[in-house]
C-alpha cells in the first residue's frame, strides 16, 4: 500500500483527451461511479440541494422578518453577511473533519448542523437571537458542499469527474427552486408574521437525508486507505507548507473573485433593476423561473465543458461572460420588462456555470490526506471575503449610483482570471 506523496499530485500520463461522439451515452459518468458511488452521489446531491433550500429560507423571508422586528436595511443585510462569514469557519472545520474522521461522517455532521439551526431560527424571540442562530447555521452551510464534493470526486473517474461534480453543483438550483415553491405556498396560506417562522421550520427536511446517508453511503475504499496511511491527514498547517502554499493562495484568490462577483450580481441586480430602472417583474415568478432555469442549465453545461476544454479554460470563459452580463444589465432600458425576463436566463446561466468546475478542480489540486482541509479552506475563504463585495458596492452606490457601483462586480471576475495564472490545469489527473 502506497503512502501519501510528499509533493502535490501530478499527472502520471497525458491528460485525458476530450471525448468524441456519444461514447458511453450522456450518463456514462453516472454508470462509471458504480453502485456505491451512485449512493454517495445521491447523498451529496440531496445534501447540497437541502443546503441551498435552508440558505434561501432567509432571503425569501427577509421582507417579512424586517417588518416583524422593525429592522433597517443594514440589519437585514447583516443576517446574510454573518451567515456567509461564519460559513468560512464551518467550511474549514468540516474539511479538517472530513480528512480526520472520514467524508461520510463529516457530511452527516454538516447536514445535521445546518438543519438544526435553521429550525431554531423559526423560534427566535428577537433579532439578536436570530442573528446568532443564523450565524451558527452557517457552520453547517459552509461545510456541506466541500465534504459532499470530495466524497463523490473520490468515486468519479478522471474522465468524467468534471461533469459528475457539476451535477452535484446543479442541486443548488434544485434546492433554490424548491425553496421558492414552498415559500409561495406557505406565505399564501399563513399570515406573514408567522409564515417566515413556518418556512424556517421546514428546514427540518434534511434530517431525513441523514438516515439515508448513514445506512447507504460509505467513503471510497482506495481514497480511505490513502487517507489513513498519512500521519498528516487533516493537518491545517500542511496546506500552508511550501509544497502547497502556492496552490492554497491562488485557489483562495480564485474562489474570492468568483464568489465576490456572484454575490454582487445576486444581491444588487434585482435592486438596481427595480429601483433605478423601474422594472416591475423583478422578484416575480417569471423572473425567478428564468433565473433558476438558467442556473440549472449553466451548472450542467459548465460540467461538460470542464471535461472537454479543461478546468482553467472553462472558468476563464465564464468569468468573461459573467462580467459581460454585468455590463449588459446596467444598460437595460427603463421599462423593458420583456427583455429582463429573456436576459434572466443568461444571467443565471453564466453566474452558475463558472462554479461547475470547482468541485473537480479543487479536489484535484490537493492530495487525499488534506483534500478536505484544502478544499474547505479555499472555497469558504473565498465565500467569506466575497461576501464583502456587495457591502462595498452598497458603499460606492452612494456616489456612483447602483448601476455604476455594480461594475465593481466585474473586478471579482477579473481577480478570478488572474488567479488562474498561478494554478495548473488538472483535467485528466488521477487523485492520489
Amino acid at each position: 500500500m502506497s503512502t501519501t506523496p510528499t509533493t502535490p499530485p501530478t499527472p502520471t500520463s497525458q491528460p485525458t483527451p476530450p471525448e468524441t461522439g456519444h461514447e458511453g451515452g450522456a450518463f456514462a459518468w453516472l454508470r462509471a461511479l458504480g453502485p456505491r458511488g451512485r449512493r454517495a452521489f445521491t447523498g451529496a446531491f440531496g445534501g447540497y440541494a437541502l443546503d441551498s433550500y435552508d440558505f434561501f429560507t432567509l432571503p425569501l423571508s427577509m421582507s417579512a422578518i424586517a417588518a416583524y422586528y422593525g429592522l433597517s436595511s443594514d440589519q437585514t443585510g447583516l443576517l446574510t453577511t454573518v451567515t456567509l462569514v461564519v460559513s468560512a469557519v464551518g467550511g474549514v472545520l468540516a474539511g479538517i473533519l472530513a480528512d480526520r474522521i472520514g467524508r461520510v461522517k463529516a457530511l452527516m455532521i454538516t447536514v445535521i448542523t445546518y438543519a438544526l439551526f435553521t429550525i431554531l431560527c423559526g423560534f427566535a424571540p428577537n433579532y439578536e437571537t436570530l442573528l446568532v442562530l443564523r450565524g451558527l447555521q452557517g457552520l453547517g452551510f459552509g461545510g456541506e458542499w466541500a465534504v459532499g464534493a470530495i466524497l463523490v470526486a473520490e468515486y468519479a473517474s478522471a474522465k468524467h469527474r468534471g461533469r459528475t461534480l457539476a451535477f452535484i453543483q446543479s442541486s443548488w438550483a434544485v434546492g433554490w427552486a424548491l425553496a421558492v415553491i414552498v415559500y409561495t405556498v406557505v406565505f399564501e396560506l399563513v399570515d406573514q408574521d408567522l409564515a417566515w417562522r413556518v418556512l424556517f421550520w421546514t428546514g427540518a427536511l434534511p434530517a431525513l437525508l441523514v438516515f439515508y446517508v448513514r445506512k447507504n453511503v460509505t467513503d471510497a475504499p482506495q481514497a480511505t486507505e490513502r487517507r489513513l496511511s498519512s500521519a498528516r491527514r487533516g493537518s491545517f498547517g500542511e496546506i500552508f507548507r511550501p509544497r502547497l502554499l502556492r496552490t492554497t493562495f491562488f485557489a483562495s484568490l480564485l474562489a474570492t473573485g468568483v464568489q465576490g462577483g456572484y454575490y454582487t450580481l445576486a444581491t444588487w441586480v434585482p435592486t438596481f433593476l427595480k429601483e433605478e430602472r423601474g422594472l416591475t417583474v423583478v422578484g416575480t415568478g417569471g423572473y425567478l423561473t428564468s433565473l433558476i432555469s438558467g442556473a440549472f442549465t449553466g451548472y450542467l453545461t459548465g460540467g461538460y465543458l470542464t471535461d472537454r476544454l479543461g478546468r482553467k479554460k472553462t472558468i476563464a470563459l465564464f468569468a468573461l461572460l459573467s462580467a459581460v452580463c454585468i455590463l449588459v444589465y446596467t444598460n437595460i432600458p427603463a421599462g423593458s420588462n420583456t427583455l429582463l425576463l429573456v436576459l434572466g436566463f443568461p444571467l443565471g446561466f453564466c453566474m452558475s456555470a463558472i462554479f461547475s468546475g470547482f468541485g473537480s478542480f479543487l479536489s484535484e489540486l490537493y492530495p487525499t490526506a488534506v483534500r478536505g482541509t484544502g478544499q474547505g479552506f479555499t472555497y469558504n475563504t473565498g465565500r467569506a471575503v466575497g461576501a464583502f463585495f456587495p457591502t462595498l458596492v452598497g458603499y460606492l452606490a452612494g456616489g456612483w449610483g447602483v448601476g455604476g457601483a455594480l461594475v465593481f462586480g466585474a473586478v471579482g471576475y477579473g481577480i478570478a482570471a488572474v488567479a488562474l495564472l498561478g494554478l495548473p490545469e488538472t483535467r485528466g489527473r488521477e487523485l492520489v
